[in-house]
């Protein structure tokens, strides 16, 4: 990071190195992002980036409520199948056009209609798209969907420039955010800078955003002791105790929505030809090899919660019936012996970082006690997530980070046509209790609806839950302002250096 300072010196500007270190905020990635193309984008890094770059429909706070970002106000109407919002008058795309209903209908339409589109199953629901005048956006659905507005909180409600569309706009995206694209070094850095024209300019504070990834968590928290970085995302449970007793930095961590789990590719092009994809008993005795309460004691630092669905003890679909403790390697040797196995071969593809290099250690090691012979491939993270997409891999790290509303963390990982469905698991009648929950505004018969869902994917295990994400972050203590939120995003406004 400060070369770049250096550089600002050398072109003839009078700074010195605080002024420079004052206007720019410098961030530590886990991973790299893949496409910054809210449609197209798969990773939790690319939704940080994301953030500053692209406004939204509608915003979540840090106790998930849903606030007005690009939409003023909204409505339900019709039996709540018909949904308008009514946009602020002020937006504009980095480009300098208009952020109008004519724009954000073009957003929702390609996002609902792209071939390779990341967000289909999250605007399912979404029939037509209206623009009745410059500052109405209707929303007619096929059915009532309670989880909509959540969705939209997120990338399918994340605005490009439409001008954009036609020329890559993930390698150079034109969005209407607080910060503008200036430069990508892939590997190395994303560059962002301020976009002054942005109705709320006066609430972030920063002339220049950089974004590092830096896989090595020990590595990131070097360069943010250093002083090269300002705010690290992911802080190893192991290091939490350096950060909190290190004077200059803050720790705050938060409970997060998401979950760490593996899936299962049943379906998907030539990783699919598995013992795991041909008999549920396979995977039912994975799942038995694997002790959840150790990778959260010998990596987690007691921060990695075990999970076996994927909803978070927070969220109202959570169900206690669905947990269990411990391994059974004697069962899982027992049901791999039924399957008509001795031992199984299965390679696990990840994301090459120490902590989850350190979780699939241990997953390889649980596994040969229980009858598994398994081989690890750890991937540059934009390069795992191509592998999933494409279907090569036989076992496969999933990560989610986690949305406000419980059809936002399994609809489109399990429904037949779901966007994240690597593994292509299908079931009709999971299918159709995943849309009637969608569909149902009481929490009640929702709950019930996902308990047949749990049920289900319990007996199949299509993924294997692990542990559900935290989020951890370290940050400078002259930063401040800093709120981490459940659903581990960075957001800068009325975030700034203390002043001397």
């Amino acid at each position: 990071m400060r070369p770049f300072c250096f550089a600002m010196a050398t072109a003839g500007m009078l700074v010195s190195s605080m002024a420079c270190a004052q206007s720019t905020l410098r961030i530590g990635l886990q991973d790299d992002p893949d496409t910054l193309d809210p449609v197209r984008s798969r990773t939790f890094v690319g939704r940080i980036v994301l953030a500053s770059l692209c406004n939204k429909l509608v915003e979540i706070t840090p106790d998930l409520k849903i606030v007005p970002q690009l939409a003023q106000s909204w409505a339900w109407s019709g039996e709540n199948k018909t949904l308008t919002f009514k946009l602020r008058g002020d937006a504009l795309f980095h480009d300098g056009t208009p952020v109008t209903a004519a724009a954000v209908k073009a957003n929702l339409d390609r996002a609902r209609t792209l071939p390779d589109s990341n967000r289909k199953s999250e605007l399912a629901t979404v029939a037509s798209v209206q623009a009745p005048n410059a500052n109405t956006v209707v929303l007619q659905l096929s059915e009532p969907d309670a989880s909509l507005l959540s969705q939209l909180s997120d990338r399918a409600g994340m605005m490009l420039s439409p001008a954009t569309f036609a020329k890559d706009p993930g390698s150079r995206p034109v969005c209407s955010g607080p910060y503008q694209f200036k430069e990508r070094v892939q590997n190395d850095r994303i560059v962002l800078e301020k976009f002054s024209k942005h109705w709320d300019a006066a609430n972030y504070h920063f002339a220049r955003l950089i974004f590092t990834p830096i896989p090595d968590a020990t590595v990131r928290l070097s360069n943010l002791r250093a002083g090269d970085l300002d705010i690290i995302e992911r802080v190893a449970p192991m290091d939490t105790k350096t950060v909190r007793d290190d004077k200059s930095l803050n720790l705050l961590p938060v409970t997060g929505l998401g979950f760490q789990a593996i899936s299962v590719n049943l379906g998907n092009g030539a990783g699919a030809n598995n013992p795991l994809a041909k008999d549920k008993r396979v995977r039912q005795a994975l799942d038995l090899a694997i002790d959840r309460e150790a990778i959260n004691q010998i990596v987690g630092e007691g921060m990695l919660q075990p999970a076996h669905q994927p909803f978070p003890p927070e969220s109202f679909a959570y169900n206690k019936a669905f947990e269990h403790t411990g391994r059974d390697p004697k069962k899982a040797r027992a049901l791999l012996k039924e399957a008509g196995f001795d031992r199984v071969k299965l390679e696990i593809t990840y994301g090459n970082n120490t902590t989850m290099q350190q979780v699939f250690e241990l997953i390889q090691a649980m596994g040969a006690e229980a009858g598994f012979d398994i081989s690890l491939r750890p991937a540059e993270f934009a390069s795992l997530q191509s592998a999933l997409a494409r279907g090569d891999f036989v076992v496969g790290q999933s990560g989610w980070s986690g949305r406000v509303d419980p059809s936002g963390n399994v609809h489109q990982y399990v429904s037949c046509k779901g966007s994240l469905n690597d593994g292509r698991f299908c079931n009709a009648d999971v299918d159709a209790a995943l849309n009637s929950a969608r569909a149902e505004p009481d929490e009640a018969k929702r709950r019930a609806l996902y308990d047949k869902v749990l049920a289900t994917l319990q007996a199949e295990r299509p993924i294997i839950y692990l542990f559900y994400q935290p989020w951890i972050f370290g940050v400078q203590k002259k930063l401040t302002g800093f709120v981490p939120h459940p659903d581990g995003m960075i957001r800068l406004r009325a975030v700034s250096f203390t002043k001397k």
